[in-house]
């Protein structure tokens, strides 16, 4: 505990004297407010102001506040008295802050080693915010640590989803245990392409029963709605067991 506090004692910025305490050498009067610091290249250490001790590695900041010194580029501080070379692994590079390291584009970091990219045959290299990895080429879908052909079925096309189902069934067919299957459209209807549903929905005046359209009996006082496809009564009619009943 004794040395954490002297270390921060030593980083903290120099603290101003009262004009009762005398000024030591290597010391100036503030610009503001009462009492010395000590001049830049000096910490205080009790009454005086000491000789900052650069490292070897490093230069002095000539600045009055921190620790007076920093590692020099390549070079990281390992505690208050030493900077030591950064150690940069093959395939890796030492990053802008000179303070750390990164992986080339190829590599990948596994502890403090940048480890090759074996690309398997058929992908190919992708940039990530953690580093490069590898996808598969159209066409191939990743099968553990291969890149296998995508089995695309007749009457389907690739749709090149990063995610899920790789093919889409073509226009006018659906999907069906792995297969692309020819929609069935009854007489009076029409090809639906929602993806959702049967395939297909019935003409206007007619409604869906199982797998065909049967023609809309629309009562007396009725018509069809909005869709076609079902009938409501009139204004001031109410539905009543089949038929459009005067509303009294």
């Amino acid at each position: 505990m004794s040395s954490i506090i002297a270390i921060l004692l030593f980083t903290l910025p120099v603290t101003a004297q009262t004009a009762s305490q005398p000024m030591p050498d290597n010391a100036s009067v503030k610009s503001y407010g009462e009492g010395w610091e000590c001049d830049p290249g000096y910490r205080l250490n009790k009454n005086t102001c000491a000789t900052v001790i650069v490292p070897q590695n490093a230069y002095d900041t000539n600045r009055s506040y921190g620790s007076g010194w920093e590692c020099l580029h390549g070079f990281r501080r390992t505690d208050e008295t030493a900077c030591v070379a950064v150690e940069v692994p093959e395939g890796g590079f030492l990053d802008p802050s000179g303070e750390r390291w990164q992986c080339s584009r190829g590599y990948i970091k596994v502890d403090d080693t940048c480890q090759e990219i074996v690309l398997p045959e058929n992908a190919h290299l992708v940039d990530a915010s953690y580093g490069s990895r590898w996808t598969c080429e159209r066409e191939f879908e990743k099968t553990g640590d291969l890149c296998t052909a995508i089995a695309v079925p007749t009457n389907a096309y690739l749709n090149g989803s990063g995610y899920g189902q790789p093919w889409t069934c073509e226009r006018g067919f659906f999907e069906q245990a792995g297969l692309c299957v020819a929609v069935a459209i009854p007489i009076n209807a029409y090809f639906d392409d929602a993806t959702y549903g049967t395939g297909w929905k019935c003409e206007r005046g007619y409604e869906a029963s199982r797998e065909a359209c049967k023609l809309i009996d629309v009562p007396q006082n009725a018509h069809l709605d909005r869709t076609g496809n079902r009938w409501q009564c009139n204004k001031n009619f109410q539905k009543s067991k089949g038929l459009c009943i005067l509303n009294n």
